[in-house]
């Protein structure tokens, strides 16, 4: 390519995203670098400073894009939007449905929304997957108890992935089913 002509590449950014998120899941996010983030997605160093200015504008980028999937999965979710549908089985059911697909990808969720206790330019997003996560259970209850139902689902998942234990799906609705109760 002459010297001086930019090559046209829409995806790139979307790219360099991708290859943080591959880069943490092996590597933990002590792993990701801009020159780590760089190599996976076989760019040049610079592309990744160009779209981040730095490594906290990658993370954030990454972890909004790890939390689009559980939010999504509620709102996508035919059994919560059946108003007649045991919401507490429905939720229980899900969370077993995402921890069982896979498991690798909900650990790195976790470890790029836990990232936010040390690195504060990450709690915004991380507030917004807790909200995104809320709303999508509001039409089936009032907003305080989808907040909880969030806040128990959080702990359920966290309990099986740092245990190695199995998901107990009847435990995990009763927990929901209590937290519904009148």
């Amino acid at each position: 390519m002459p010297q001086g002509v930019r090559r046209y590449d829409p995806d790139r950014r979307q790219r360099i995203i991708d290859a943080a998120i591959r880069v943490v899941g092996a590597k933990g996010i002590a792993g990701l670098s801009h020159r780590s983030a760089a190599a996976e997605a076989d760019v040049p160093l610079g592309s990744t400073t160009y779209h981040f200015k730095t490594l906290d504008d990658l993370l954030v980028a990454a972890l909004r894009q790890a939390n689009e999937g559980f939010a999504q999965a509620v709102a996508q979710s035919p059994a919560l939007a059946d108003p007649d549908a045991d919401l507490a089985g429905a939720l229980a059911r899900l969370l077993g449905e995402l921890l069982a697909v896979d498991r690798g990808r909900v650990e790195l969720e976790y470890e790029l929304y836990l990232a936010a206790l040390r690195r504060p330019a990450l709690r915004p997003v991380a507030a917004e997957w807790c909200e995104a996560a809320s709303e999508a259970l509001v039409p089936r209850t009032d907003p305080v108890t989808a907040r909880a139902l969030v806040a128990v689902m959080d702990g359920i998942s966290l309990q099986v992935l740092l245990t190695d234990a199995a998901y107990d799906e009847s435990y995990a609705r009763e927990v929901l089913a209590r937290v519904l109760r009148p």
